[in-house]
């Protein structure tokens, strides 16, 4: 094994979180080093939905122009059918103020090599591909002092060397598989998810365009398909009670397409472009978080400390949320060689009623609508929220702002600000 390295702040895993805060500390100072197993970003069906407070966090780091510039669709409202071909509205984004009244929909692999770029400027930045953090250094003391990695060719895969990294501090957002968090012996309360999801693409028309997309679930019996509009192609996830995805593969992909023309007929032209069941991204649906996000020298964050079902697309916008809230109490201590536990803890307390209440959303929605969707029991939305949405004026703008911008949105600090351009 090579000679241990050395950074200040060390963070296993290149997603929203992991990246957003390496950029931030690197403005304040901090010396940074950011560990991407992977050889680039090029992963379909990670969260792609950007809302109002990423957009305006961006905004404020001086960044907002060139995100803007970046291939993206926009989503105006979030709908629900209610029968035959009438819906209701249950989130209208377009009642929030401007310019943050959409939720962007941009290829993750676009935002991280945006945000990557704009972190590379600053000289306290590094990312290194290619290597994956595989274990906790601790002191004698039981302290978190690094982490040991290895590295891989990015053609072959295999493993071409290892070493230590020793840190300060040393960051785990390294997902909702975290083996960092296995490592350090944390062990997330599990919520029950009632459905699992398969993602897939299909082509979309020119016809089809439009400025501004809504997202409108369509349900048939027990199945469910959600839409998402794409600059070419629909990103599309099939909803089912968990558990069924052996049925699925075992009835194969001729049923499998079938389920789709029968949710949405106007795809049937297109749905040989599903060649084998090999096509769908399975995702096994979890929803967890930490009691702690801490041990001394280790901080989680994202999925690595609360995993979020895809119900709202508010993941990645919440793991954004966490990494500005940490880089806001750990950059000057970490600059001053003096970050404590106290600071660590401090963290979660911040993040902890955003995590809650927006899983406590989730857990709503799974029970008032995928829940007894997947099972069969009822199609659509229940009444009194129909009733809501319908006659209660401006109704829509409360989930409208509860997605867009979270409970308790974070700003960026002061030391990360910058002028456009």
């Amino acid at each position: 094994m090579d000679r241990p390295e050395s950074t200040t702040c060390v963070i296993a895993g290149g997603g929203p979180a992991g990246v957003m805060l390496g950029l931030l500390l690197a403005r304040a100072g901090v010396e940074v080093t950011v560990l991407e197993k992977h050889a680039d970003f090029l992963r379909d069906f990670r969260g792609d939905t950007v809302h109002a407070s990423t957009i305006r966090l961006l905004d404020e780091l001086g960044l907002g122009e060139g995100f803007r510039a970046l291939p993206q669709s926009k989503l105006s409202n979030f709908r629900l059918p209610v029968g035959g071909d009438e819906t209701v509205v249950l989130a209208d984004f377009g009642l929030l103020k401007p310019p943050y009244n959409y939720v962007a929909m941009v290829p993750q692999w676009d935002l991280l090599k945006f945000l990557v770029a704009a972190a590379r400027q600053e000289p306290a930045f590094t990312l290194r591909m290619n290597t994956e953090a595989t274990a906790l250094l601790h002191d004698d003391g039981g302290k978190v002092t690094g982490v040991a990695y290895r590295t891989r060719d990015p053609e072959t895969g295999e493993t071409t060397g290892s070493g230590e990294l020793s840190a300060e501090l040393t960051v785990a957002c390294d997902g909702r598989s975290s083996a960092l968090r296995e490592q350090a012996g944390l062990v997330p309360h599990e919520f029950p998810v009632p459905f699992d999801t398969w993602w897939f693409r299909l082509p979309r028309r020119d016809e089809e365009h439009e400025q501004l997309a809504s997202i409108v679930p369509r349900f048939a019996g027990s199945d469910v398909l959600l839409s998402l509009a794409r600059k070419d192609y629909y990103q599309i996830a099939y909803i089912a009670e968990k558990g069924t995805d052996p049925q699925l593969r075992r009835e194969g992909v001729e049923s499998f397409r079938a389920r789709v023309t029968r949710l949405r007929p106007d795809l049937a032209d297109r749905v040989s472009e599903i060649s084998s069941m090999d096509d769908l991204h399975f995702l096994d649906v979890k929803l967890n978080r930490l009691k702690e996000w801490h041990r001394p020298g280790l901080l989680l964050l994202g999925d690595a400390a609360h995993a979020m079902s895809p119900a709202g697309g508010v993941g990645i916008n919440l793991a954004v949320q966490d990494a500005v809230a940490a880089a806001a109490r750990i950059a000057i201590p970490l600059l001053a060689g003096a970050l404590t536990d106290a600071d660590l803890a401090s963290v979660r307390r911040r993040r902890w009623l955003p995590t809650v209440l927006l899983q406590t959303m989730q857990l709503l929605l799974h029970k008032v609508i995928f829940g007894p969707a997947v099972t069969g029991q009822r199609a659509g939305a229940p009444g009194p929220l129909v009733f809501a949405a319908r006659h209660i004026p401006r109704f829509q703008k409360v989930p409208a702002l509860l997605i867009a911008f979270g409970p308790l949105p974070e700003h960026a600090p002061a030391f990360a600000r910058r002028q456009p351009g």
